[in-house]
């Protein structure tokens, strides 16, 4: 028989019962706020906790849920958040270790729920944590399984690598228009602009007007100071050819 979603949501709403209590959590950087229901999302809580991204902050939040299981007889625990960028993950993690069922919910479905409340798009942290604890209710949520250390490592690392090179591409892409319209003739000299002899050349000569008054021993001069093979029979033609595009730039341009 084909599982489908439906049977797995249906799974995840049996898993609330009358004996939880429902914690909804909006993230933030600095202040969190949480909001209690039962398991039919009546609110059982007479105002929205805010605690501190702290440990401080976790223990008072720890404390709340222990007051409120105790005034309504409520002897199971599900909180839920949102992963809102890496807000979540000290207080997850801090939860996790205190044998605490924690699952997430998409954020998403936070943004496409938010009216079901009062009828209205407005938007506010206690509010946002209530309806987390309402999607938890429905079965609107995935469960969180904490990562390994290495894990998490090699999760910094694949981030910071696509951050450097969509950096990269981005410069790359400047520097290629910056040589379309300043310098149209120079694909024609270097065919790759990132070659060690294109490279000197930006580096010495970054403005064709640089090289107006030099010659090809001047050129090759400037090479040697960042290659140490810049001369030879191929030496001499490209900075020949550099100088010829640079006149005929000029030409073009007056």
């Amino acid at each position: 028989m084909k599982f489908k979603e439906i049977d797995a949501q249906n799974q995840r709403v049996e898993q609330i019962t009358t004996s939880h209590l429902v914690v909804g959590i909006d993230m933030a950087k600095e202040i969190h706020v949480a909001q209690a229901t039962n398991f039919c999302g009546i609110v059982v809580s007479k105002r929205h906790l805010s605690f501190s991204n702290s440990t401080e902050g976790f223990e008072k939040l720890s404390r709340w849920m222990s007051e409120l299981q105790q005034k309504h007889r409520l002897n199971r625990l599900i909180i839920g958040m949102e992963p809102t960028g890496h807000y979540w993950f000290n207080l997850a993690n801090w939860l996790s270790d205190k044998s605490v069922h924690v699952v997430m919910v998409n954020p998403a479905t936070t943004k496409r729920n938010k009216e079901n409340r009062d009828n209205s798009p407005s938007k506010n942290d206690p509010k946002d944590a209530l309806t987390i604890a309402d999607s938890l209710s429905r079965g609107f949520y995935y469960k969180y399984t904490r990562q390994s250390h290495e894990f998490q490592r090699l999760k910094t690392l694949m981030s910071d690598r696509e951050f450097w090179v969509t950096n990269s591409v981005r410069l790359q892409n400047r520097i290629v228009r910056w040589l379309d319209i300043h310098f149209p003739g120079y694909p024609s000299v270097f065919k790759d602009w990132t070659c060690k002899r294109s490279l000197a050349t930006l580096k010495t000569f970054p403005c064709p007007q640089d090289l107006e008054e030099h010659t090809v021993s001047d050129v090759l001069s400037a090479w040697r100071v960042h290659m140490q093979r810049a001369g030879g029979t191929t030496g001499t033609e490209k900075a020949a050819q550099l100088i010829a595009q640079t006149k005929c730039w000029r030409t073009s341009c007056c």
